[in-house]
């Protein structure tokens, strides 16, 4: 049975309990993202420096010394990375039209749990241009999202026709909401380095944009049928810093990304298989205008990520 919170005092336990339950990793993170900043903008400082210097050396006749890294020709790396990401909480709209159901469960908090199967990993494919200063890259990223089942929230909305309690637990709602194989996101990213903090390592900037495919795994209650199978979900985008140390014929890198992902997922009923058939099968009843028998879920999935990888370089 679903609980209703319509006192003061079980409104002040629902809000204490969220407050405590904000991950102590948030405070890590921003601290992280503040060092990163301020590494990128000593950097940047830095480089001006020895612009300037080199610089003076030309106007003054003097050899200068070409940046290592500026002077390759152009070349591609391929790299896989794993990490941590921390998803803040966001709210979560089910749209079911056939059961007259309308309704949010607000704050809706996500673990990503990086480090049990399926595990958080990334590939990419980088190419930089001629002068290694600008580069473009296809980058594919595996992570997760998964709710917590005992999780008391807030309610706003209709459900099966009927005012939708002040609160409840996830899991009197839904027996399984998660995107756990995975939250993935495939985007195209500009990248460029902000010069040689040494002459084997170097600092770089992308940002980027795509499409988010998970693997949407969402069972009701209230049906006898679950939504698990891979779908386009909308549009994604990224931002990220990094810094690259290059060995011979490799490079290894550690980096910050931060993701963002906005989501509508059809409730198909359905078991899929892969991927590419999946979407597939969504894209063509989308062209037909068939709509999905249990409507439509939506959330906001706004991530920080740090990752750490190595690649190969290839070409000259």
């Amino acid at each position: 049975m679903i609980a209703e919170t319509s006192t003061p005092r079980a409104a002040a336990r629902v809000s204490s309990g969220w407050i405590a339950r904000v991950p102590q990793a948030a405070e890590k993170l921003a601290s992280a993202v503040a060092i990163g900043l301020i590494a990128v903008a000593s950097a940047i400082t830095t480089l001006e420096q020895q612009a300037a210097d080199r610089d003076q050396l030309a106007s003054a006749g003097k050899p200068v010394d070409r940046n290592p890294i500026e002077s390759v020709s152009g070349e591609t790396l391929v790299a896989g990375y794993v990490g941590v990401p921390y998803t803040y909480p966001s709210d979560l709209r089910l749209e079911d039209p056939a059961k007259k159901s309308d309704f949010t469960l607000k704050r809706v908090s996500w673990d990503g749990k990086p480090f049990k199967h399926p595990l958080y990993y990334g590939v990419r494919v980088a190419r930089w241009a001629p002068g290694n200063r600008t580069g473009v890259m296809v980058d594919f990223l595996h992570s997760k999202a998964i709710s917590r089942p005992g999780e008391t929230l807030a309610i706003e909305g209709t459900i099966d026709g009927k005012p939708a309690p002040k609160s409840a637990r996830v899991e009197e709602l839904f027996r399984t909401l998660e995107f756990s194989h995975g939250h993935n996101m495939v985007m195209l990213t500009g990248l460029f380095r902000l010069g040689a903090l040494a002459p084997s390592v170097s600092p770089y900037i992308g940002a980027g944009f795509g499409v988010a495919l998970p693997h949407t795994e969402v069972k009701r209650h209230s049906e006898a049928d679950r939504t698990y199978e891979y779908q386009y979900a909308g549009p994604v985008a990224q931002g990220l810093l990094g810094l690259e140390l290059r060995l011979p014929g490799s490079s290894v890198f550690v980096e910050y990304k931060f993701t963002f992902a906005d989501y509508r997922v059809p409730m198909t009923w359905r078991d899929g298989h892969l991927l590419v058939t999946d979407v597939w099968r969504q894209m063509q009843e989308w062209w037909a205008g068939t709509m999905p028998p249990a409507g439509h879920a939506s959330t906001r999935l706004v991530s920080h990520n740090f990752i750490v990888g190595a690649g190969a370089r290839i070409g000259r």
